[in-house]
């Protein structure tokens, strides 16, 4: 029988954690809400403008398409991992959780030396001739953006999944092999299913770090591409001063990404319950 701890002590846990958050979370988003809510018109000129609408639909297609490149490499990489020793397998989790601790601007700089238009890899493959403007204008593209995204999602996607793999019955895919089901087909009937809100609770968090991601895109791409990060950027740059509708467009991304995070605890919340009922 477990020990109950007392109202005092559970408020006294508590504190600070309130405490961060109101700081760091409600008062900066309160303030800012303020903000956009003192000129009655910033959401009006937000849904009268086309760039803010084109912002929002390249903000969702990147949002959506890196993390789900990064949810397949990353799903093959904690399988890979998962059959390693456990000294193998902490060095190579080490190794793939580098990235995590580099800037967006780091990534930025760092793709744009291996893969820009005088990068090392481009002048490799100018060797094999290929034209180095054409190779080096790959990683200013949308494609390219979502490529250098997509090197500090997969290390994500690979630490969220990566325990539920661990914890996966292996002898569920021996018996389905006995039964005739081919190896493909055994992990998607099998196994899928069981780390499925693994699965989406990792692309959710992708997503939101997606939408809401800024140093990398302003430095690859500047305002070439449009994602609503950078149109509010462009709001309180130099070309632009309009702080109010800023100020909205930011609390539209933090409704994007907490609507994405909640829809991934819902489902992970449900697999749970689903898991602890069996």
């Amino acid at each position: 029988m477990g020990v109950r701890a007392s109202r005092k002590a559970l408020v006294a846990f508590a504190l600070p954690g309130c405490i961060t958050l109101g700081l760091f979370f409600l008062l900066p988003v309160g303030t800012v809400m303020a903000d956009a809510l003192r000129d009655g018109g910033a959401f009006l000129r937000l849904i009268n403008d086309p760039v803010v609408w084109n912002g929002l639909k390249g903000t969702l297609i990147l949002g959506t398409a890196a993390p789900l490149f990064s949810l397949m490499v990353g799903f093959c990489i904690a399988l890979t991992l998962s059959r390693l020793a456990p000294k193998m397998r902490t060095a190579a989790l080490i190794a793939i959780s580098l990235p995590l601790t580099f800037s967006g601007l780091i990534v930025a700089y760092g793709f744009i030396l291996l893969l820009g238009r005088a990068g090392f890899v481009t002048l490799l493959l100018a060797e094999l001739g290929f034209d180095p403007a054409v190779v080096g204008g790959f990683i200013f593209s949308p494609f390219g953006l979502g490529l250098a995204y997509s090197y500090y999602l997969v290390p994500r996607v690979v630490l969220i999944v990566l325990p539920a793999i661990g914890n996966f019955d292996r002898n569920q895919l021996i018996a389905a092999r006995s039964l005739g089901a081919s190896g493909p087909r055994a992990m998607i009937d099998v196994m899928l299913p069981q780390i499925a809100p693994s699965l989406v609770a990792a692309f959710c968090l992708t997503s939101a770090v997606a939408v809401g991601a800024y140093g990398t895109a302003l430095a690859l791409v500047g305002t070439q591409v449009n994602i609503l990060p950078l149109v509010l950027y462009s709001k309180i740059s130099e070309t632009g001063n309009d702080l109010p509708a800023a100020s909205a467009a930011s609390l539209v991304l933090i409704a994007i990404c907490v609507l994405i995070i909640s829809l991934g605890e819902a489902v992970g919340r449900k697999g749970r319950t689903t898991r602890a009922s069996a």
